[in-house]
């Protein structure tokens, strides 16, 4: 087995292409035509690591991660963001005028709303980013254009007609870097994420109660999301991110007392991994805004 290589949702020249060359330049990256062809390509060890895409700050969080993380027995090792610079590509010899439907991912149709509905062009949905641009490349119509990385024009040779199109400059993606064999941050090593899943009890006030101990002992959690169970209104699983290791004894407080209101052996932990350092970036910059308030 190689031990050298990285998976990642799409095709060559997608962001998740990018974010692996730049997070792993030692591993050869991977594509796969889904997410679920990535998690299993770590979990059967055809491959080392994953690179997931889990949340945009523009468009919000990719669909379907957080209901596979759960039952993969898959471990979040590292956490990678990649500030996303989306361009306008097409056929040689088109032209901006004559464009009638853009294709790329939902994602990044999302982040490139208020260019496209000021192109007027009919967006399509496609797979992925890159994918896209291998389509429209090869359909090779003049009237047919693609949203996606600089990498994939060039590996598609495709023409960029319109450069860094996404609606706000601030369009950054995180990913988590995905491993079959866990990797637990050192404590007392810097900063770390915690990120774990959990299910509260059926009773009034029950996720007001499991989160109590967070603001008691002063930790900070940075990510909180629910979603449904097959289907199920009255069964919500949720997922969150916070600053800390689980052996600090601030953590490992609010770990029991979150334990204590849900429902019995649904709190897991997926992952305690270093923090990106971008982090301080946005805390500093959360400060600054604070300040001129």
């Amino acid at each position: 087995m190689d031990q050298k290589k990285i998976v990642f949702q799409g095709e060559p020249g997608a962001n998740s292409d990018i974010a692996c060359r730049e997070a792993y330049p030692d591993y050869t990256p991977v594509p796969c035509p889904t997410f679920e062809d990535a998690f299993t390509a770590v979990s059967s060890g055809k491959a080392t690591l994953g690179m997931i895409p889990i949340e945009n700050s523009v468009a919000g969080r990719v669909a379907d991660i957080h209901h596979l993380m759960p039952t993969s027995r898959l471990r979040i090792v590292a956490e990678w963001f990649l500030p996303i610079r989306n361009q306008l590509m097409a056929p040689k010899g088109a032209t901006l005028d004559g464009l009638k439907t853009v294709e790329s991912h939902i994602m990044a149709l999302g982040q490139c709303r208020r260019f496209l509905r000021k192109l007027g062009a009919v967006t399509k949905v496609q797979a992925d980013t890159a994918g896209a641009a291998r389509i429209v490349a090869e359909a090779g119509d003049k009237t047919r254009a693609a949203i996606a990385s600089r990498l994939a024009a060039e590996i598609y040779g495709l023409d960029i007609l319109a450069e860094n199109v996404e609606d706000e400059s601030h369009s950054t993606t995180r990913f988590i870097v995905l491993s079959k064999e866990p990797a637990i941050a050192e404590p007392n090593n810097g900063p770390v994420i915690t990120t774990f899943v959990f299910q509260v009890r059926n009773i009034p006030a029950a996720l007001y109660k499991a989160l109590g101990g967070f603001a008691t002992n002063g930790i900070n959690m940075t990510k909180l999301e629910s979603y449904m169970l097959e289907g199920n209104f009255a069964a919500t699983q949720f997922y969150a991110d916070v600053e800390g290791h689980p052996e600090e004894r601030g953590l490992k407080l609010a770990l029991e007392e979150l334990a204590f209101f849900s429902q019995p052996k649904t709190l897991k932990i997926l992952g305690v991994y270093p923090a990106h350092p971008i982090r301080a970036t946005f805390a500093k910059r959360s400060q600054q805004e604070l300040a001129t308030t």
